[in-house]
């Protein structure tokens, strides 16, 4: 004989009308994937500048006065960009209150079939007497020093480039070099690059293939000394040096930050009218349900049914719809934010990526989220069913 519980009779109720089931439980998908996709963007795009900017191991990043941007493109995004200024401003840099360590670097962009015969990619000549953003990472790669005529790739450029170049001596700038390596991945623009030492581009500019000239640099990054604020000792260089833009280690990546904030107020109108709507939409679904089972309800109470045998059935109801829905949105929204996140060029360009923990909590987030919906919606016509008198309720019709 069939053993009949709570459970069981709230699958059959549901089953009833599977057309209108199947509606509820998609409009609750499609909010909790969305919520998921809106989520996991932001949270991604947020945690891979902050990464990125860490990892540089820079307190403040000095270019030439207008090249912020272009900065911030080289160092966090793929894109190729030059910008130089006189190599003489570090001395006066040096001088700065506040300034502990500095080192350069030049940037440079290949130009494929002119000089080079790789395809076009991101140059990085640093001086290897000061340098304390490379060499973390080149002494887990090879051990050593880079020495002239030697460039290592960073993680992405050896996979643009072809592994294959690793065996060869590409040609740059008219100029022979050996490849020793891959340096492994550090989650800034930089993997995207390939690096030399400085001494290589006395022979870069001898070439006369390259926009740059002799004694310029593209970039110095500073350490400040331990009690100074880096925001207060980036406006001391500011000021006293009119021809450099500071960038703090805590407004790197800001345009993308402002690009993110206006993305998330976009989310956020949409989310909550999706919310509101889902709302009506199970309320309306209810109260129609609750119109359709009068009559049942009314027999329950009156062959022995109390109010919270009703109230537990209904809820069970809404319980496995809501999870239901939300189970596919979870896994729907997981999807989307990793196949669409790949399309666009802003998550793409600065390795965004989230751990499996703060995944999980996303998803835990979409779960209650998409119930807790489910359950408001519903609840007014629950409490509307449960004070139904029984006799009331069988004679409607």
């Amino acid at each position: 004989m069939t053993q009949f519980t709570f459970f069981t009779v709230a699958l059959k109720n549901l089953n009833r009308k599977s057309f209108r089931t199947g509606v509820l439980i998609s409009a609750i998908a499609l909010l909790v994937s969305l919520l998921i996709f809106a989520v996991s963007f932001t949270m991604s795009v947020a945690a891979s500048l902050h990464k990125a900017s860490e990892r540089l191991g820079a307190d403040l990043v000095v270019v030439p006065v207008g090249a912020r941007s272009g900065a911030e493109e080289f160092l966090l995004e793929a894109k190729n960009t030059s910008f130089y200024m006189k190599k003489s401003l570090l001395e006066r840099v040096r001088t700065v209150e506040g300034v502990e360590s500095m080192t350069y670097q030049t940037y440079l962009s290949s130009i494929n079939g002119m000089c080079c015969d790789i395809m076009p990619t991101k140059i990085v000549a640093f001086d290897q007497e000061t340098d304390f953003i490379i060499k973390p990472w080149l002494q887990k790669a090879v051990g050593r020093e880079l020495r002239k005529g030697e460039a290592i790739a960073g993680f992405g450029t050896s996979e643009n480039l072809g592994l294959g170049l690793l065996e060869v001596e590409p040609t740059i700038f008219n100029n022979r070099f050996k490849m020793i390596g891959v340096l492994e991945q550090t989650g800034t623009g930089l993997d995207n690059a390939l690096f030399m030492t400085e001494e290589n581009l006395f022979g870069i500019i001898g070439s006369g293939k390259s926009p740059l000239h002799a004694e310029e640099i593209s970039i110095i990054f500073i350490k400040v000394k331990a009690g100074y604020d880096p925001d207060y000792v980036g406006k001391l260089i500011e000021g006293e040096i009119v021809e450099v833009d500071v960038i703090a280690r805590s407004g790197m990546g800001s345009r993308f930050l402002n690009i993110l904030a206006d993305i998330n107020k976009i989310f956020l109108i949409t989310i909550s009218l999706s919310c509101v709507l889902t709302v009506f939409l199970v309320w309306a679904i209810f109260s129609a349900i609750a119109n359709e089972r009068a009559k049942e309800i009314g027999i329950m109470r009156a062959i022995g049914a109390k109010e919270s045998h009703i109230v537990k059935l209904f809820l069970l109801e809404v319980l496995i719809l809501g999870m239901t829905g939300s189970v596919v949105g979870m896994i729907a929204g997981t999807y989307l934010s990793t196949w669409l996140g790949e399309s666009f060029s802003l998550v793409k360009n600065i390795s965004a990526n989230l751990s499996v923990i703060q995944q999980i909590l996303i998803a835990i987030l979409g779960l209650i989220i998409g119930t807790g919906i489910c359950i408001t919606g519903a609840m007014l016509p629950i409490n509307r069913i449960k004070k139904m008198e029984p006799l009331l309720a069988i004679k409607e019709e």
